[in-house]
């Protein structure tokens, strides 16, 4: 009798190990990164209640996260202004990453606004309805950010809005603040609840085909108000000399690196990209 005891308490410790081993399998193969009010979907989080296509939420939705509508269409953030104080901006090669990467300058940026969320799909859209702007491939999910824009369409559509393509440095002010954070949320923890990096080859997803709603990653929003100013998609900057610059890393950025402040990438402007996006500027 003791024998059967000892014999059943053996194998419901093994058993127990057993579950406790596939409980953090599972969470180490699958990184938390959906909000409460999203659910994961493969490499994308989804509203509760939708289906998931291999490449689209479908479906309506019955909850989104805090930042979002839930409709019949799925979920969207809620676009505001933010702005942004302005004052001095200081790239220097602060990291290891950045050495032969970043020239030194310090620089005064003046007060400005910007879009609290990358323009999306549905808010493109208006701008064709308007015919204001040319068409451009969708992934049908109004709440995705809108991608395939050269240079100049997304400067046409933020002049639709009454704005602008922000700076160079006004992005990096964006994300470093007057604290010079390394990423719009502090210094440190580049994490997929934060980003959404690293969706089709890893870190935070497998076999990603583009990037998640705008919005879904709410820890990581600067302390202003601004959510993916790094992850999800690049975004149009002009650079000094007239050219342009994606700045922010996206959805297929794999190095946590390329989310720091100082990070970006000259493009042609004619160029078009299903990872490159564009955030409205306002002011002077």
């Amino acid at each position: 009798m003791k024998l059967n005891k000892r014999l059943a308490l053996a194998v419901s410790g093994v058993l127990l190990t057993v579950a406790i081993c596939m409980i953090a399998w599972q969470q180490a193969r699958q990184p938390q990164r959906c909000p409460a009010g999203l659910s994961a979907h493969g490499a994308r989080c989804c509203g509760v209640g939708q289906s998931f296509d291999g490449e689209r939420c479908v479906g309506p939705a019955r909850q989104c996260a805090a930042n979002m509508n839930a409709s019949a269409q799925g979920c969207a953030a809620r676009r505001r202004r933010i702005s942004i104080s302005g004052g001095e901006l200081l790239l220097a090669p602060s990291d290891w990453e950045a050495q032969g990467r970043v020239r030194p300058r310090r620089v005064q940026v003046p007060p400005f606004a910007m879009d609290s969320h990358e323009a999306t799909e549905r808010d493109y859209a208006e701008c064709v309805r308007a015919k204001r702007c040319p068409t451009a491939a969708t992934r049908g999910e109004g709440g995705l950010p809108q991608t395939h824009l050269n240079a100049d369409e997304a400067a046409q559509f933020c002049r639709w809005r009454g704005g602008r393509l922000p700076s160079h440095d006004e992005h990096a002010l964006a994300v470093m603040g007057s604290t010079s954070r390394r990423y719009p949320w502090g210094q440190t923890g580049a994490v997929c609840r934060r980003a959404s990096f690293g969706l089709k080859r890893g870190p935070c997803g497998r076999d990603g085909k583009g990037p998640d709603l705008a919005g879904a990653r709410p820890d990581g929003a600067s302390p202003e108000g601004l959510y993916d100013l790094v992850g999800n998609v690049a975004e149009w900057t002009r650079a000094a000399g007239g050219q342009h610059e994606a700045r922010g890393g996206s959805w297929r950025t794999v190095a946590a690196s390329e989310l720091r402040a100082w990070s970006g990438v000259v493009h042609s402007p004619q160029r078009r990209m299903d990872d490159v996006g564009v955030r409205c500027a306002y002011g002077p």
